[in-house]
C-alpha cells in the first residue's frame, strides 16, 4: 500500500510562478490538481508535496482549506506542525531530511557509489530519514541502480513506509515550527525550508 498525494496541477508553472502567486491563486490551483487527481483515483486526496518543494508560509496557508492529513513541502529535520501566524498552526508537515540523487551526484559523489553514499546517510540520521526519488529518475534512467539500493537497504535493515504512517498519534505534540525560503546545495532556486520559531 501507498499513499497518493497532490504533487501539482501543473509542475513547471507552481515551480516557475508559486512565489509570486496571490493566495487566491494558488488555491484555485491546489483546488485544480485535487479535483483531478480524485476523479482518476476514485477517493479523497488526504496529502501533498509541493513541485520543487516550492513552499513558504503562504503556500502552506494556502493547503488549510483542503483538509489534508499532512503535507511534505520542504526540506527540514524533523516531523512539525507550521506557525502560519500567532496562536494559529497548520496541517503537519513532514519534511524530506535527505538530499536527492540529482542534487549530490558529481564530482564528489558518482552514479555507482549514490547508493552506499546514501545508505550510510540514512544509517547516520539522528531522526527519522526521509528520502525523495523521482520517478524519472530512480524509476527510469537509473532503475537498476534503483533496485539496488533497495536490496541494500533491506539488508542494512532499513524499512520504508508511507510518510502518513510517521505522524504520532497525537500531532498536536509535534514542534511548532516556521516555514521560509532557504537554499539547499544542488538545488536550484529558493525552496520551503524548517526554521525554528524561536528564530529570528
Amino acid at each position: 500500500y501507498h499513499e497518493t498525494g497532490l504533487h501539482a496541477w501543473d509542475h513547471h508553472a507552481w515551480q516557475t510562478h508559486s512565489g509570486h502567486w496571490s493566495i487566491r491563486q494558488l488555491e484555485e490551483d491546489i483546488a485544480r490538481g485535487i479535483t483531478a487527481l480524485e476523479a482518476i483515483i476514485g477517493k479523497p486526496v488526504t496529502c501533498s508535496a509541493a513541485a520543487g518543494w516550492r513552499a513558504d508560509g503562504r503556500v502552506v496557508r494556502a493547503k488549510e482549506p483542503f483538509n489534508l492529513r499532512y503535507n511534505s513541502d520542504g526540506r527540514g529535520t524533523t516531523l512539525f506542525r507550521p506557525l502560519l501566524m500567532p496562536g494559529q498552526t497548520g496541517t503537519p508537515q513532514i519534511p524530506v531530511t535527505l538530499p536527492t540523487w540529482d542534487e549530490v551526484i558529481g564530482p564528489a559523489v558518482q552514479a555507482q557509489s549514490f547508493n552506499t553514499w546514501i545508505i550510510s546517510r540514512m544509517l547516520q540520521d539522528k531522526g527519522t530519514p526521509v528520502y525523495t526519488i523521482h520517478a524519472e529518475v530512480e524509476g527510469i534512467v537509473h532503475q537498476p541502480l534503483f533496485e539496488d539500493l533497495l536490496v541494500r537497504a533491506r539488508d542494512a535493515g532499513i524499512t520504508f513506509c508511507p510518510l502518513g504512517e510517521l505522524l504520532p498519534t497525537s500531532p498536536e505534540s509535534l514542534p511548532l515550527v516556521l516555514i521560509v525560503r532557504g537554499h539547499i546545495p544542488g538545488r536550484e532556486g529558493w525552496l520551503g525550508c524548517q526554521q525554528a520559531a524561536s528564530a529570528s
